[in-house]
């Protein structure tokens, strides 16, 4: 089996990050594993180097398809079956243009060669529990490329909200979230505007003229971050929560409707911005090269 490199490109980011956080002598071992003999290290490589330069080596060769079946291997995912699926049906997006597709029968992990490709349009809808059950063990608002003084204040902002979460005060993590999400996008939008511009979804006046982007708001951010590829079809969604959620920081919009903040709440929104922090920070290259 030979995968595309864009294939073997999105097969790390599962390796090294998503399916579960990798350390240098973790990759190590799996790839050892594998039949290499290498040994982590002074002088070692950035993990997505080595990673990439493994799988290089392995592509077309019965080393890959074990590598696979190791990283997706069901008893690895107990009690979360479901975000193996989920893992899954990602991948096979990408595999299905090298006419492959992996498939899980209860344990068993294999591979199945396909005639044609074929595009899902719409993902499968994510339920509540399984987006809060999602593991963010990397959530670093570095990764996103921001300057470096905007970079600290949403850093210190993350901080402050998790402190709020705590604390058990959700309406002040709501409020914040969602203030920072908009603060975060809004910042990739001044530093790539050409992309963020021509997105089909972005704001319009009645004209068809693309907004300035102090004119858009927090849901334009959110559903171009989406078209762009920077955040997930769950994150969208849930994203969307948040929006509204952060819609009661005006107190009269609050007792209109009735609104009254619970811890809940206040973890969607917090597991919104984490997905997004991670999201974007695995993402942004493909709209920064």
């Amino acid at each position: 089996m030979i995968l595309n490199k864009k294939t073997l490109e999105r097969l790390r980011e599962l390796i090294n990050e998503e399916t579960e956080y990798r350390s240098g002598p973790q990759l190590v071992k799996l790839f050892n594993g594998l039949g290499f003999n290498d040994q982590y290290g002074q002088g070692f490589p950035s993990r997505w180097i080595y990673t990439d330069k493994k799988l290089n080596a392995i592509n077309g060769a019965p080393e890959l398809d074990k590598c696979i079946k190791e990283v997706f291997s069901p008893i690895n995912f107990v009690g979360r079956i479901n975000q193996l699926d989920s893992f899954i049906k990602d991948l096979n997006q990408y595999m299905a243009f090298d006419k492959w597709k992996i498939v899980r029968n209860n344990a068993e992990i294999t591979f199945q060669k396909v005639d044609e490709v074929k595009i899902e349009l719409e993902p499968e809808n994510v339920s509540e529990n399984e987006f809060l059950n999602r593991e963010f063990k990397n959530v670093n608002v570095n990764g996103i490329g921001l300057e470096g003084t905007v970079t600290d204040i949403i850093h210190d902002r993350v901080k402050e909200i998790e402190r709020c979460f705590s604390a058990e005060s959700p309406l002040a993590v709501i409020l914040l979230a969602g203030s920072t999400l908009e603060g975060i996008i809004l910042g990739l939008a001044i530093k790539y505007p050409k992309q963020f511009n021509q997105a089909k979804s972005s704001p319009k006046d009645s004209s068809g003229k693309v907004k300035p982007f102090q004119e858009w708001n927090l849901a334009g951010f959110i559903n171009v971050a989406k078209e762009l590829g920077l955040i997930q079809h769950d994150t969208h969604k849930f994203s969307h929560s948040l929006r509204d959620f952060r819609n009661y920081i005006h107190p009269y919009e609050q007792m209109s409707s009735g609104f009254n903040p619970r811890e809940h709440t206040a973890k969607i929104c917090l597991q919104v911005l984490r997905a997004a922090i991670c999201e974007i920070t695995e993402s942004i290259r493909r709209i920064s090269t």
